[in-house]
């Protein structure tokens, strides 16, 4: 329970850290390199802040945290549900045999009373 408040919290952070981020993309960046053959090479580069990259693997691993606590909880439950009808046949098949053992000393009794009654 405390693990799965942890992480509702977490996930909570990182997306109001998210939604304060400016959205307008950030200033391409360009880079001008002479070669030694005179020419020149220009790049451009567009993307996301350092911030912006945290945040986005945060919200992965919290996804992917999230997708194996609920695999975790659904293997769990699995496992209750076969115990829980192991124990149950268990249950019936000691009842029945305890029904069979009363029912068998019931006959037994009753064939001896007719036995002395004869």
């Amino acid at each position: 329970m405390k693990k799965t408040l942890l992480l509702l919290a977490g996930l909570a952070l990182a997306t109001t850290a998210a939604n304060a981020q400016d959205i307008t993309p950030a200033t391409p960046k360009t880079d001008v390199k002479v070669r030694d053959n005179g020419t020149v090479k220009t790049t451009t580069k567009t993307g996301k802040t350092n911030v912006g990259a945290a945040l986005d693997n945060t919200k992965d691993a919290a996804g992917n945290v999230a997708s194996k606590t609920g695999s975790a909880v659904k293997r769990g439950a699995k496992k209750t549900g076969r115990v829980v009808k192991k124990g149950a046949n268990k249950t019936s098949n000691a009842v029945r045999g305890g029904a069979q053992k009363t029912s068998s000393a019931a006959k037994e009794g009753t064939n001896k009373l007719e036995e002395k009654t004869e």
